[in-house]
């Protein structure tokens, strides 16, 4: 309900209903004014744009937290099944694992573009899931003796490391444009140190 009372539909009809009090208050609609107002009420509600839809939660902080509850799943289940795991499945989890969790260390920077928070929420919480998933659901006497599911699994581990360390450069771009500005910097003084 209160949600409603500071909603754009609420505020909208209050004020279409305001100037049916303002039309009774100089004599235009007479006895009929509690009808004018609500029916002016209604049409304002009815016209307000609709609330803005939110696609990322409201709590970011909360949705990054839950981000790295997930990748410590992956790497646990990865961990567990070990055994039946191809050898360097683990190695690119961990990888990829590494690169998402140094974005999730900068909630504040990641938050602020929310089209990367897609795509780190994509690989953590859809891509490389699935493809451990649907690996681990392939018999392990099948996978054993069928090498293609165990180079499906690598060539697609590869790839999402690839995307990840993509996400990572989009992340980190003011960061390594800011080093090279402050290295052209100090050259620049050091020259002219060197020329006095």
């Amino acid at each position: 309900m209160t949600k409603y009372l500071g909603s754009a539909k609420n505020l909208a009809g209050s004020a279409a209903g305001l100037v049916g009090v303002l039309l009774y208050l100089l004599g235009v609609v007479g006895g009929y004014w509690p009808v004018v107002v609500i029916g002016l009420y209604a049409v304002g509600a009815l016209l307000a744009p609709p609330e803005r839809v939110r696609l990322v939660p409201g709590d970011a902080f909360t949705e990054i937290e839950q981000l790295r509850t997930d990748l410590a799943t992956i790497s646990s289940t990865v961990e567990r099944h070990g055994d039946r795991m191809p050898g360097p499945a683990a190695d690119f989890v961990a990888r990829i694992t590494a690169v998402l969790t140094g974005m999730l260390d900068r909630p504040q920077a990641l938050r602020a573009d929310p089209d990367l928070l897609h795509s780190v929420i994509r690989l953590a919480r859809v891509d490389v899931p699935l493809s451990i998933e649907s690996y681990l659901n392939v018999p392990w006497w099948l996978a054993r003796k069928e090498r293609g599911a165990a180079d499906e699994l690598l060539a697609q581990l590869d790839l999402l490391e690839a995307e990840s360390h993509r996400i990572a450069e989009r992340f980190y771009r003011d960061d390594i444009t800011q080093q090279a500005d402050h290295t052209r910097y100090l050259r620049h003084r050091a020259d002219q140190s060197g020329d006095g």
